[in-house]
């Protein structure tokens, strides 16, 4: 059974990354896709999740948080504490409950699933168990998408990780890449491996119940400034960070713009947008920005060592990068073009 907890909302009056304010009245200006309909995002208790809800909040959404359980509630309010008051509810539905979720999503616009087990305490790790997990709460959200009465397109949060493991990648990575579950497996590349078993079930799962889909594949998150990044997120992450290294393609992205990045794919789904977008702001190319990114996270030689039976021989070199995100720098430019105001 699903449980709202009731939150005291107070006006929301701001000004977004555009120069334009919202308010809980009237817009003073607003897009088409920005009138105020109720979005729902699940894993509100994690490190993106709780960056996704704030940036919502300042484009002038109504933003319903699922959770599992409540003590991702108390979760929720270290990592937002002015937005706690500021969201239409907050609601407890686990994602092995259908009927949960079902009633959790009810009268959504859209779901911004961006769900993930990895514990935000750093307690347990990833687990190839988790991976199985994963892939079933995927089913579930893309099954509640289709039978909610109103809900009936998704934004997905996979990962670049979903992309870049197979034996023979090819030259340059793009969204036609998927990782090989394999070779993952081979691995033990168990966050890989949960990546792209759930966004795989998530696009079967969307054309049997004919939910409209987009999947974001972002690189590490990190903190507004390099080298800074969520230590619990990360090292699942970069497990094999070392061979990612050598072969171009360890990519970082601010979480904010990867919040950012969701949301203008959300209102581009009405202008044609569609498929996966890989995401992601810089490649890590030179042993020294590794040992940077090293230093900052407190896990020396994870990067620049060579103990790996993945890695291979690198100099001192920039190393090229053989990933693209062709696709959603096309997407942005063109929302750019639709930012003015109706006169």
């Amino acid at each position: 059974m699903d449980v709202t907890i009731s939150l005291e909302l107070e006006p929301l009056k701001q000004r977004n990354d555009h120069g334009m304010f919202f308010s809980s009245g009237n817009l003073i200006c607003s897009l088409n896709a920005r009138d105020r309909k109720i979005v729902c995002v699940t894993g509100g208790n994690s490190y993106f999740g709780s960056h996704l809800i704030k940036k919502l909040l300042a484009y002038g959404y109504l933003v319903r948080v699922i959770i599992q359980n409540q003590a991702n509630l108390e979760d929720m309010k270290e990592l937002m504490k002015e937005e706690m008051k500021q969201l239409e509810s907050v609601v407890v539905a686990r994602m092995d409950d259908l009927d949960s979720l079902c009633n959790a999503f009810r009268g959504g616009h859209v779901v911004f699933h961006t769900s993930s087990f990895i514990d935000p305490r750093g307690i347990s790790g990833y687990t190839e168990r988790m991976a199985f997990i994963e892939a079933e709460a995927a089913k579930n959200v893309i099954e509640a998408c289709g039978r909610a009465a109103y809900v009936k397109r998704c934004v997905f949060t996979s990962s670049l990780l979903a992309c870049i493991w197979k034996n023979d990648p090819p030259n340059l990575i793009d969204e036609s890449t998927w990782s090989d579950e394999t070779f993952c497996r081979e691995h033990k590349l168990w966050l890989a491996l949960a990546k792209t078993r759930a966004e795989k079930v998530a696009w079967w799962k969307a054309r049997e119940m004919n939910v409209k889909l987009v999947t974001l594949c972002p690189g590490l998150l990190m903190a507004p400034s390099f080298p800074n990044a969520h230590l619990e997120t990360s090292l699942p992450y970069l497990k094999g960070g070392d061979f990612m290294l050598r072969q171009g393609i360890l990519a970082t992205e601010d979480v904010s713009k990867v919040a950012e990045a969701h949301i203008y794919v959300y209102e581009a789904m009405d202008y044609g947008g569609s498929g996966r977008y890989i995401c992601f702001g810089k490649v890590v190319g030179t042993l020294e920005e590794a040992i940077q990114l090293e230093n900052g996270l407190n896990i020396p030689c994870h990067l620049s060592g060579d103990q790996s039976p993945l890695a291979v021989a690198v100099d001192n070199n920039e190393i090229p990068p053989r990933i693209t995100k062709s696709k959603l720098s096309r997407l942005l430019f063109h929302a750019s073009q639709r930012l003015p105001c109706k006169q």
